[in-house]
């Protein structure tokens, strides 16, 4: 290795890399109109090389930038003699350019150093609207993708600094909310601005033409880090499977299968046997299945992995078409980035558990969100999506699972919004927001507890339902540990009728409110191996009963409610006093 590449110089440019892409998130944050991005972050920045490889994810939402060299690749492809400097491009579709799935709009601004294309800086958002078949993006009655919105090929938005007027008009015009859009377009463009400035300067700090050797050099660093990795799984082969209950109009035997072959520090993840692509908005782009391999192998590991395309060089991904995981068009697949990416990312889990056991994950739950959509009282639109409804983390060896979190999918970096932020935006108030008990699934380490959400609604409201957490319990087990409890939504309208609300569907109801009560994550271990000091400890918080701590944990609470029966214990788990 050249000196002028020792790993402590690739870690300070990765370091680099990766705080421009968190500048462009702080940017966004800061100036996007629309709370979906000020509020809750549901966009990422990340940056790309020369040849459209990522470089830098460290912004925002594991699904959105692991696949994001996807369309970066199809803007090289598509404009590869036409790239010059101040251009900025525009992308969605899954099927031509790159995307993931539809709502997901991509600007991507080329960077020049010296008249060079040295790199791109990216941002992925997903818009609060655009057009389609129900309001907020997310229509759960779509069958083909012609229902879900506006698609983009690869665009120029902007060319050699100059706006295209009749293609902003074009998207204005197909949004139902064209002032919030015009905003946000506006911060996303702002946003790859900084970065472009940012990652030009570091180019020309690094000596210019030498800049590609620095950026190969920490792709480099990352493969040698993932291959260290997959050292440490037994070598075999793996299989394992992730049901799919529904398609979003009835239920169905479907599956998420993966075999994975560990060998000679490589891996061949392979989806053969996965159920073919449904009729509903489930089915998953490569550069959506791609994104979602990509984040169970890095979420399985250790945190510190870089943040880059080049950790998974050694890994092959086989996504059979006309699959879940890779459907032909025109299949819709505005659900696709929550699910089927979360059954991807459980089954990936339970595959490598098999040959890592001690790294093994319970599941986490799935969420029981909605869109809801109306009229302000001035007359003005408004889409509003109830994230509380939040689903919750599963356990690991050495700690118990996150009571509330976004989407497995997020790992955390989807931020739940200020409901007094809401209240003032929107036509509602918030009844409850509470964590729910007995519900966590039991563990050494237990799941979370998800989460009891209540919202009144004054005016009436189109309701894009999608609850896969709705019923049967969505999480998993591991080591002994127990799947949490299943969710479910109840729209109360002013009459004091009760609506239980499907899993998928578009429906219109009057004012009143809207309930959602988030399934439990799985837990890890034997629960009766749980430390009693734990389970008082999440009794006297109301995570679980003096009854579920006898019967789940073999722990006996005090009449006080505020000790341990130790005797009452002893003689639960079989101990002599």
């Amino acid at each position: 290795m050249s000196p002028a590449l020792d790993p402590v110089t690739l870690a300070l440019v990765q370091n680099r890399l990766d705080h421009i892409s968190h500048q462009m998130g702080w940017v966004m944050t800061r100036t996007a109109r629309s709370p979906i991005f000020s509020q809750s972050h549901d966009f990422s920045c990340f940056i790309a090389d020369a040849r459209g490889t990522l470089i830098s994810q460290a912004d925002g939402i594991p699904i959105h930038t692991g696949g994001g060299g996807f369309a970066v690749r199809a803007i090289l492809r598509d404009f590869k003699d036409s790239i010059e400097p101040e251009d900025v491009f525009l992308l969605n579709d899954p099927y031509t350019a790159g995307g993931n799935h539809l709502p997901d709009w991509v600007i991507a601004r080329p960077v020049f150093v010296a008249g060079k294309l040295v790199a791109f800086a990216c941002n992925r958002a997903h818009q609060a609207d655009i057009g389609g078949g129900a309001a907020g993006t997310y229509n759960s009655a779509a069958t083909e993708i012609f229902h879900e919105g506006i698609r983009l090929p690869v665009l120029k938005l902007i060319e050699s600094g100059k706006v295209r007027d009749d293609l902003w008009r074009l998207l204005l015009l197909n949004t139902r909310l064209p002032e919030a859009l015009d905003g946000d377009l506006r911060a996303m463009i702002g946003s790859t601005r900084i970065g472009a400035e940012r990652l030009a300067l570091l180019v020309e700090e690094l000596g210019g033409d030498e800049a590609d050797a620095f950026f190969e050099g920490v792709l480099d660093h990352a493969d040698r880090r993932f291959r260290t990795c997959i050292d440490r799984l037994a070598q075999g082969v793996w299989r394992a499977e992730e049901p799919v209950d529904n398609d979003c109009f009835e239920p169905i035997d479907g599956r998420i299968a993966v075999t994975i072959t560990v060998k000679d520090q490589r891996m061949i993840v392979d989806f053969a046997g996965t159920s073919p692509q449904i009729r509903g908005f489930k089915n998953s782009s490569i550069a959506n299945s791609t994104s979602a391999v990509f984040m169970s192998l890095a979420s399985f590991f250790e945190p510190d992995l870089p943040k880059n395309e080049g950790a998974f060089r050694s890994v092959e991904i086989r996504l059979p078409e006309g699959t879940l995981v890779n459907a032909r068009p025109p299949a819709p697949m505005t659900m696709n980035t929550v699910f089927v990416a979360h059954e991807i990312i459980h089954a990936m889990w339970k595959a490598l558990a098999q040959a890592l056991p001690e790294r093994a994950s319970a599941g986490w739950s799935k969420a029981v969100h909605a869109v809801t959509a109306g009229l302000r009282p001035d007359g003005g639109r408004y889409v509003m999506y109830q994230w509380a409804g939040a689903p919750a983390g599963g356990g690991v060896e050495g700690r118990d699972g996150f009571h509330l979190i976004g989407h497995l999918i997020t790992l955390g970096g989807l931020t739940l919004p200020n409901l007094e932020t809401y209240e003032q935006l929107y036509p509602v108030r918030f009844k409850r927001q509470e964590l729910r008990c007995d519900t966590a699934g039991a563990g050494r380490f237990r799941g979370g507890a998800g989460c009891d959400y209540e919202v009144e609604i004054f005016t009436p409201a189109d309701y894009a339902f999608r609850g896969e957490g709705v019923g049967a319990p969505s999480s998993f087990g591991v080591e002994g540990g127990q799947a949490g409890a299943g969710g479910e939504v109840i729209v109360t309208l002013a009459d004091g009728k009760q609506i239980q609300a499907p899993k998928y569907g578009v429906e219109r109801h009057g004012a009143g409110s809207y309930r959602a009560l988030s399934p439990g994550g799985g837990g890890y271990g034997d629960p009766r191996t749980r430390d009693p000091a734990r389970v008082l400890r999440d009794v006297r918080d109301g995570i679980v009963s003096a009854s579920g701590a006898e019967r789940d944990y073999a722990v006996a609470i005090a009449a006080d409610g505020r000790s341990i029966d130790q005797k009452r214990t002893n003689q639960l788990r079989g101990k002599t006093p």
